[in-house]
């Protein structure tokens, strides 16, 4: 069952924070393209800075907020999956590599025949 099935609006302070770290992080791409000329250890300060500053106003914000609680609800289903033990994991990749071989087969059969059947009988091409 979700942990929260409604919705919440944002308010314009939430939206204020969403606007100021997009600005953040275009910013941070202006100034690594304008800096060239400061060297390359500048160029990418000023963009990691502006990137983890901008992160960092976004997650404040209810979308930020919103979105750490979907990546904590997320790592906790992935702690639940049962992963198949080697011998199973090998034996499945086995079935795959067994069933594209024999498609690919058939495909190639297939196109093959109708090539032939087509080209030769039909149209006498050859």
């Amino acid at each position: 069952m979700a942990t929260s099935d409604v919705e919440t609006v944002q308010s314009g302070a939430d939206k204020a924070k969403t606007a100021a770290a997009a600005v953040l992080a275009l910013g941070g791409f202006v100034a690594y393209f304008l800096l060239a000329p400061q060297g390359a250890l500048v160029q990418w300060g000023a963009l990691l800075g502006c990137l983890v500053v901008a992160a960092a106003v976004f997650l404040v914000s209810e979308p930020g907020r919103q979105l750490l609680a979907f990546w904590r609800d997320s790592w906790r289903e992935v702690k639940k999956v049962v992963w198949p033990a080697r011998k199973e994991a090998i034996q499945m990749t086995a079935y795959v590599f067994a069933f594209v071989f024999v498609m690919g087969l058939f495909l190639w059969l297939t196109d093959k025949t109708l090539e032939w059947v087509f080209f030769d009988l039909i149209l006498g091409w050859r």
